[in-house]
């Protein structure tokens, strides 16, 4: 068998981190996608031979063919590599074979786990697979020769189930991707259960209503609103860090802003002090510098601070509000304008009545169409529904030296050039806010 391995739909945030992870394994990768992205882009000056579009003929001489979730079964490339009857593995059935062997610190839940990862990295010395992009080194994965291993496990379609976790820290466990689990909660739970039995060692948020049931597994369990105190934005070089006591453990310092934040920093806390010294972790934890599109601040002067958030669940974009509000407080701006980017008809509708709640307290709120990921679209009035912000409707964003347009049927409609501007969402919102075509 050979070593090369072939990746469709490379592009994505979750498979390419795979990509490069095999590639830092020794394995001859190459990649697919729809069209060209920033992080194809990437990929390709990293030495990744990817074509686009998706072709069959780049089905040639791989042993293995692994796809994502989104690809569909008469994708060419799919239906190439079975009349070549190569080994076609989804990322989720792909996971045992590329998690083999590692000692694997394993993060899930429906919010905060890329955070937690991200600072779980700044502790434990080894590999890194996440969502997201960290700015601690610059891209979703950084590789490192040992047994160790930070992943990112994801619950969106049960592939958590399918790690091997030596350590097991879950955030939360509120309902998402149910279309995944036929809206049936229990199955939903079950699966979060199995995961969390698989590890020898359990971290958990024990006031998530789901994890506090697990009287009868062993584990670490944070009780937030007992186990941390006196949680406050203060600024470090001009940066937003919390502050918070955990336990008897003393004081800590973390990037970012927000109780999430002081949450997300305990349980990372709580896993880390297994292997490590607590001074240790206390100093090492300072050197999270927080990931992209996660209260990701863009542009700052003395009137006009951009951010970018890839919160798109009604939990999250309510948590990075009020961490915006905070923020914006601390450093004199009176206005806090929201720009949201619903992401997918399905999560939408789900949520629609907590969505219609979630922006209390801002000054000002743009929403801009949904982000369809392969669903057929759906009626959705947002005017009705949303009629209490008087919201306005736009295109999308465009950025500009100094400022944001408001772009509607092609035209200007309003000048963004004050206050702190957050855009919120999963889709192509963070590239808009960035100027990135």
């Amino acid at each position: 068998m050979s070593n090369k391995i072939h990746f469709i739909g490379i592009g994505g945030i979750g498979l390419s981190a795979l990509a490069r992870f095999l590639k830092k394994n020794g394995y001859d990768i190459t990649g697919s996608d729809m069209k060209s992205s920033p992080i194809t882009k990437m990929l390709q000056d990293e030495g990744i031979d990817v074509s686009i579009p998706q072709s069959k003929e780049n089905i040639t001489d791989q042993s293995i063919v692994i796809y994502s979730a989104a690809v569909k079964e008469d994708n060419p490339e799919i239906l190439a590599a079975k009349e070549k009857g190569m080994l076609l593995l989804s990322r989720k059935e792909a996971l045992p074979f590329i998690l083999k062997d590692k000692k694997v610190f394993a993060v899930a839940g429906a919010h905060g786990k890329s955070t937690t990862s991200a600072m779980l990295a700044s502790l434990i010395d080894g590999s890194v697979i996440i969502g997201a992009e960290s700015k601690q080194f610059g891209s979703n994965m950084y590789y490192k020769d040992t047994e160790e291993l930070i992943f990112e496990a994801d619950e969106s379609d049960a592939s958590f189930i399918n790690t091997n976790p030596y350590i097991a820290i879950v955030t939360n466990a509120e309902p998402e991707h149910m279309e995944f689990y036929d809206y049936d909660l229990e199955k939903f739970h079950d699966a979060y259960r199995t995961f969390i039995q698989k590890a020898k060692i359990r971290v958990l948020n024990a006031e998530d209503p789901f994890l506090a049931t697990l009287h009868d597994i062993e584990a670490i369990r944070l009780y937030p609103s007992q186990d941390i105190k006196s949680i406050k934005t203060i600024i470090i070089g001009g940066e937003p860090y919390t502050s918070f006591v955990l336990k008897d453990l003393g004081t800590f310092e973390v990037f970012g802003v927000g109780e999430h934040i002081a949450i997300n920093a305990s349980l990372t806390i709580l896993a880390a002090i297994t292997q490590n010294s607590l001074e240790n972790v206390r100093v090492n934890l300072k050197t999270y510098k927080g990931i992209k599109k996660r209260f990701d601040i863009l542009e700052k002067d003395a009137h006009f601070v951009i951010i970018d958030d890839y919160a798109h669940h009604p939990t999250e974009i309510e948590a990075t509000i009020k961490s915006a509000r905070k923020y914006a407080r601390l450093i004199g701006l009176k206005k806090v304008v929201a720009i949201w980017q619903p992401h997918k008809y399905s999560r939408t509708i789900d949520n629609l009545e907590k969505f219609k709640e979630c922006f209390a307290g801002i000054d000002e709120l743009i929403i801009l169409p949904v982000y369809n990921v392969g669903e057929s679209e759906k009626k959705i009035d947002f005017k009705r529904h949303f009629k209490k912000y008087a919201p306005l409707f736009a295109d999308k964003i465009k950025k500009e030296t100094g400022y944001l347009s408001v772009v509607k049927d092609h035209q200007s409609i309003q000048n963004l050039k004050d206050g702190l501007i957050i855009g919120l969402g999963a889709g192509d919102i963070t590239y808009q806010l960035r100027g990135i075509e």
